[in-house]
C-alpha cells in the first residue's frame, strides 16, 4: 500500500512513525516546551535522528475544551519554524491544522501533507489539498475541541465512526482529492470518552475502508493516563504498548511524542512477527 504525499509516495509495506512537534503554549502533553525557535528546530532534528519517518507540526491546542486559535496567531507560531526547517531536516513535513488559510500558507512553503483534526469542516482547506495534491489525514471528530465531548454519544460506536468517516471521504473525492492522498485516523479522544477510545482500539480493523491506510494518535492520551492511574512515569510505556496493539489491529502510521522508543518497539515487533511466520512455514 502507498500513500501519496505532495511530491512523493510513502511506501507502507512497513510501519511509519510520525513525530509530534507542538508549537503551542497550552498543549495537553508538552505545551510550551518548543515555543522557542531554537528548541523547536533542535527537537525536529532530534526526531529525525531517532528514526521518525514524518514530522507533524501543530500550533493550536485541540485538547478537549481548548480555546480556539485564529489563523493569524496559529501562523505566527508555525510560520517561522516551517521556514527555518527548510534544509535542516529531510523528512516529509505535515501541518496539523483545521484552518484553510494556515493550510494554504504551509503548502506554499512546501509541506507534504495536511493533518486535519476537524474532519473537513473547512472547504477552503480541502480545496487547497485538492489543488496541491498534498497528502491528507481524515480524522474522525464531531463538533469542535471546545464542545466535542458533549457529542460523545453513540448507539453503535464502531459503525457510526466508520459511517461518518466514509461519508466525509466521499465528499473529499467529490471535491477533487484523489483516494491515494487520503489516510484515515479514528480520532482517539476526539468526541470519544476514554472507554470509547479503548473500544475503538480493539476494533481498528473494522474502521478501514477503500483500502486506505490507518493512522493512530494514541500517544499520552487520556485513555492511557487513566489506565496508569495518572502516573507520568508509566505514560511512555503505556503509549508504546497501545501502539503495538494498534499495529496488530491494522494501523500502519503512528503519531507519537516519544519517537526513539516507539521506533525500536515497532521494529522489534515486526521482526518477531516475521520470525514467527517463518517458524510456522517451516514447521513439518
Amino acid at each position: 500500500m502507498k500513500w501519496s504525499l505532495r511530491t512523493q509516495e510513502m511506501d507502507l509495506a512497513t510501519f511509519k512513525v510520525m513525530g509530534i512537534l507542538n508549537l503551542t503554549p497550552d498543549s495537553f502533553s508538552d505545551g510550551g516546551r518548543y515555543t522557542e525557535l531554537d528548541r523547536a528546530l533542535a527537537r525536529a532534528e532530534q526526531m529525525e535522528q531517532e528514526g521518525a519517518h514524518l514530522l507533524d507540526l501543530g500550533a493550536e491546542s485541540t485538547r478537549p475544551g481548548a480555546t480556539p486559535v485564529d489563523p493569524e496567531t496559529e501562523w505566527r507560531r508555525l510560520g517561522p519554524v516551517l521556514k527555518a526547517l527548510s534544509g535542516r531536516v529531510t523528512l516529509p513535513i505535515s501541518v496539523d491544522t483545521r484552518h484553510g488559510l494556515t493550510a494554504r500558507r504551509a503548502l506554499d512553503l512546501g509541506v507534504e501533507l495536511i493533518n486535519d483534526i476537524s474532519m473537513g469542516q473547512s472547504e477552503d482547506l480541502l480545496q487547497a489539498v485538492a489543488e496541491s495534491g498534498a497528502g491528507y489525514v481524515l480524522m474522525h471528530m464531531r463538533g469542535t475541541p471546545e464542545h466535542m465531548m458533549a457529542l460523545a454519544r453513540y448507539d453503535t460506536l464502531i459503525q457510526e465512526v466508520r459511517r461518518e468517516m466514509r461519508s466525509q471521504y466521499d465528499r473529499l473525492l467529490e471535491l477533487g482529492i484523489r483516494p491515494e492522498q487520503v489516510c484515515l485516523d479514528p480520532g482517539f479522544g476526539f468526541a470519544k470518552t476514554p472507554r470509547q477510545s479503548v473500544e475503538l482500539l480493539m476494533h481498528l480493523e473494522e474502521l478501514v475502508f477503500a483500502e486506505r491506510p490507518l493512522l493512530v494518535g494514541l500517544s499520552r492520551k487520556r485513555m492511557l493516563r487513566e489506565s496508569v492511574g495518572g502516573r507520568e512515569e508509566l505514560l511512555e510505556a503505556a503509549s508504546v504498548s497501545a501502539n503495538l496493539l494498534a499495529r496488530r489491529h491494522g494501523a500502519l502510521i503512528f503519531r507519537v511524542h516519544d519517537v526513539a522508543v516507539t521506533v525500536q518497539a515497532l521494529q522489534l515487533d515486526e521482526l518477531l512477527t516475521k520470525q514467527g511466520r517463518q517458524g510456522e512455514e517451516n514447521r513439518p
